[in-house]
């Protein structure tokens, strides 16, 4: 058979398979960091309730102190109506603390399709990640080499372009090549039977006859569709323009990429710009906060400094949290449009990126 929509039907068919490949391992990047961003977020709120754990704690140490003062008359009562209160409003954010932890992990858990009786934690400790090793513009040529999100694009273009060549295909004629063969026999008696001796005996004769036939044919089918009133080729012309439309989502796609990761890698620089500010700040505070409390048990400072000092600390150490967990995340995404997926589903998943640093 002779069929001229054969040949680009099964070309289109393998773009659909390379498009749903590219696809898979797109959507395996996606997936990597959903769970790094939900890893980092439970890292970040299992810190933030060890902070305001120990601030109340301190409260705690502080407002005993304050009392202590009270009872020998070396501080107004004022004091200590201010430090009851600054106790219960840290009380209120360790509270919501806990519960922010409690839907981080539960975010966590329904991403990795856990039980519902298994409740992640983090082991370790908030790590921060290096520098990234590549200037923004290395970046974005390793992003575009190979990406699957731009891979898949082309695939479809490829299904679009193919399927227009098979669906005018239909107003080419066809040739069908037919042959049959078959036999047929049959066999038949003839003959009499007759008795001799007085009907005590006889002999019989039946000779058989046996007749063989076959026969053959052979030909050729021609089909071609004359009129349809140009429905197929509006539907190729549709199948051309649809093809030629990616190349449009192919450039907006790219742009997408592009503005994706110029992001993290100025929110990455920015991050680790400010987790070095972070650092200065918190050893800063902790040291203020050390002398004015020595200095208001000695009464030498008032209890409003030393609020506002401690204030100051719990922030400081909040920020140095909040931008240890922002150089990773934002690590995460340059690494999730450079880093390379299977895309085959029955590959196991290993993903490894070699990048080197810059001369």
């Amino acid at each position: 058979m002779l069929d001229f929509a054969r040949t680009p039907t099964v070309r289109a068919a393998r773009a659909v398979l390379e498009r749903q490949r590219n696809t898979y391992a797109n959507q395996l990047r996606s997936l990597q960091l959903q769970v790094s961003e939900a890893y980092y977020s439970l890292q970040q709120e299992e810190q933030l309730v060890r902070v305001y754990d120990a601030n109340l704690r301190n409260d705690l140490v502080v407002l005993q102190d304050t009392l202590d003062l009270k009872q020998a008359g070396l501080v107004p009562r004022l004091d200590v109506l201010r430090r009851r209160a600054i106790q219960a409003a840290d009380e209120e954010t360790l509270i919501q603390a806990l519960a922010d932890r409690a839907v981080a992990r539960r975010q966590l858990a329904v991403l990795l399709n856990l039980p519902a009786s298994v409740t992640p934690s983090p082991s370790d400790p908030i790590v921060v990640q290096p520098r990234w090793p590549l200037d923004l513009e290395a970046s974005l040529l390793a992003a575009y080499r190979g990406n699957p999100e731009l891979e898949a694009i082309l695939a479809t273009r490829t299904t679009l372009l193919q399927q227009s060549q098979a669906t005018a295909a239909g107003l080419l004629p066809r040739l069908s090549l037919f042959a049959n063969a078959g036999g047929s026999g049959s066999q038949t008696s003839l003959g009499d039977f007759e008795l001799g001796g007085g009907g005590c005996c006889g002999s019989t004769a039946l000779p058989l006859s046996t007749p063989n036939g076959w026969d053959w044919s052979v030909g050729l089918t021609f089909t071609w569709l004359l009129f349809d009133a140009g429905t197929t080729a509006g539907q190729a012309r549709a199948l051309t323009k649809q093809a030629a439309a990616t190349a449009q989502q192919y450039a907006a796609t790219r742009n997408d990429i592009r503005l994706r990761l110029e992001q993290a890698f100025f929110n990455h620089e920015a991050s680790l710009a400010k987790l070095s500010s972070a650092r200065r700040g918190v050893a800063a505070a902790l040291e203020a906060f050390r002398d004015v409390r020595l200095r208001y048990l000695t009464g030498l400072d008032s209890e409003l400094n030393l609020s506002n000092t401690q204030d100051r600390l719990i922030n400081s150490l909040v920020r140095r949290i909040n931008a240890t967990v922002n150089v990773n995340i934002t690590y995460a995404k340059l690494l999730k449009e450079l880093l390379p997926m299977p895309r085959d589903p029955n590959a196991p998943i290993q993903p490894q990126l070699q990048i080197s640093s810059q001369p």
